[in-house]
């Protein structure tokens, strides 16, 4: 049995630098005896299957950040995630999406679970019209003007909320394209 997953790199290609060119990446991957191996723009999106049986969601991001860091030379925070959780992701979203721009709608992918008093000081009405809400492993952050003019994304990105947790954040567009492609 096989199962399809999406590994996503998190900061790469960002101003020219920590560069992971996609041709590479898929390569990467095939080297590690993935199958099906397709990439989505240039940020670290990747889709690949594997043999279910073989690997858990922890031992691909394992063997996928070690092996960057061994091609590439640095380390680049990895996760991977199957189609099933990618789809109750998209799913489980609390905000109207299919109303929404991609840019104005936002999953940040956690490493773990965020308990909620991690974000208990943030005085969410403070950041009006914008919004997030927590969900399993992942966190929806509604910003109408998009993510680079939102105080609210900057005051959730603060040192400490997600101490020790790796986050990695992609825009609804994505989010979709990502469920598109594990299913294909």
């Amino acid at each position: 049995m096989t199962t399809t997953h999406a590994a996503l790199l998190r900061g790469i290609n960002v101003s020219g630098h920590r560069k992971v060119p996609m041709a590479q990446l898929r390569s990467l991957l095939e080297e590690l005896g993935h199958r099906d191996v397709r990439t989505y723009l240039q940020s670290g999106n990747a889709v690949f299957t594997t043999d279910a049986d073989d690997q858990d969601e922890e031992t691909l991001r394992q063997s996928l950040e070690a092996a960057v860091e061994q091609h590439f030379g640095f380390h680049v925070d990895c996760l991977v995630r199957d189609a099933e959780y990618l789809a109750a992701v998209a799913d489980a979203c609390p905000f109207p999406a299919a109303e929404l721009e991609g840019r104005q709608l936002h999953a940040t992918y956690f490493s773990a679970p965020v308990a909620p008093e991690r974000l208990a000081g943030i005085d969410q009405a403070a950041f009006l019209p914008e919004e997030f809400r927590l969900g399993d492993r992942v966190l929806y952050l509604y910003a109408p003007d998009g993510l680079g003019r939102s105080k609210l994304a900057e005051a959730l990105s603060r040192p400490g909320l997600t101490k020790g947790i790796v986050a990695t954040t992609r825009n609804w567009n994505t989010v979709v394209k990502l469920v598109e492609m594990t299913r294909a």
